[in-house]
């Protein structure tokens, strides 16, 4: 009943959204500014319980009860509680990443797992053996984390995901697969409706009861429907989809060594950063991201329906352009366009 869990998910983000605004003001639950963040004034930070519910009202109104779905409500619920208490409380790095795993853990009992892999030579598979639950887990809990850290701007994460999430309902409904399509576009459904608040000027942020759970989400909705195809570029589409988030966490580890800093340590040199030190407005930067997450969406419905050999030449332009965009506007090294403009002005002024 796709028809009737679309709506639903949309409705109940949109109506469940204020309640959580005023909720979060009695409990606490808000983001105070810091030297880091670019917003001003306090804003409440749990948002992301409206998507929860909405997400779980159009999911079981799907009427496709099975225990892939049982283990995604279950596995996606434990998330969205982990990161919901450290929005209260407060949690340690170890204790979230715990709670992933186990979340994780439910998702592959109940049959989220990357089984093989394509053989770029040959066209066909290769089994993972031994290192297929290993790999999922550092997935699902990867993709979790990236739409985390993205999480920088009003509307970001929650569009961005809200895109990714349209792209794998087209991508699976075209490969036949109708739960991953389905459950792909009641999730878009609840992200859209929390937009309504979220976009800049933004009235709440989903927190990490949000972020973590629409990765989490986006995560098994890729193995669920995205990684079961034969065809040699199957394993990148899922890549492409969640390019921002991939791409920029990535970008930050190679940053971060480059400078010799702990990988975890927190900088201002996401992408987001970077377009905001250009000059952009805070809403002009968001809607460059989302025009960039709306073409690697593009791309990879394109791979999908293309020939092996025109797949990969356009994986191969993608990849280029990726890094070469991110070096110059100094994501990749944390120097670039914005280093530059700072050094002019700096020259300016002597």
């Amino acid at each position: 009943m796709l028809w009737l869990a679309i709506p639903a998910a949309l409705i109940v983000t949109l109506l469940l959204t204020p309640i959580t605004i005023k909720l979060a003001y009695k409990l606490g639950a808000v983001d105070i500014p810091n030297e880091r963040k670019v917003h001003q004034g306090a804003k409440p930070r749990i948002g992301g319980l409206a998507i929860y519910c909405g997400f779980v009202a159009g999911a079981l109104l799907l009427g496709q009860y099975s225990w892939q779905v049982a283990g995604l409500l279950i596995g996606a619920s434990l998330v969205m509680l982990g990161g919901f208490y450290d929005d209260l409380k407060g949690i340690s790095p170890k204790g979230k990443l715990f709670i992933q795993f186990i979340a994780a853990l439910i998702l592959i009992k109940c049959g989220y797992c990357f089984e093989f892999i394509t053989n770029p030579f040959t066209g066909g598979v290769i089994s993972l053996g031994f290192l297929a639950v290993p790999l999922t887990l550092i997935w699902l809990i990867g993709i979790s984390n990236a739409i985390n850290l993205v999480d920088g701007l009003d509307g970001l994460s929650a569009g961005i995901s809200a895109i990714a999430a349209v792209t794998m309902s087209v991508v699976c409904y075209s490969q036949g697969n109708f739960l991953a399509s389905g459950l792909a576009a009641v999730l878009a459904a609840a992200a859209f409706g929390f937009l309504r608040y979220n976009f800049f000027p933004s009235k709440t942020f989903m927190g990490d009861c949000g972020s973590l759970f629409l990765g989490f989400c986006l995560g098994a909705i890729a193995v669920l429907g995205l990684s079961k195809g034969a065809t040699m570029v199957s394993i990148f589409i899922p890549l492409i989809i969640l390019g921002i988030p991939i791409f920029d966490t990535m970008f930050a580890i190679i940053r971060r060594l480059f400078q010799h800093k702990p990988i975890f340590e927190a900088d201002k040199g996401h992408l987001h950063h970077c377009l905001l030190g250009l000059g952009l407005s805070h809403a002009h930067v968001v809607l460059v991201i989302y025009a960039i997450s709306f073409l690697m969406g593009l791309c990879a419905v394109l791979m999908a329906v293309l020939t092996t050999p025109q797949a990969i030449v356009l994986l191969i332009i993608i990849t280029v352009c990726t890094f070469v965009g991110a070096d110059a506007l100094g994501v990749l090294r944390g120097r670039g366009i914005l280093q530059a403009k700072k050094q002019q002005h700096s020259n300016k002024g002597v």
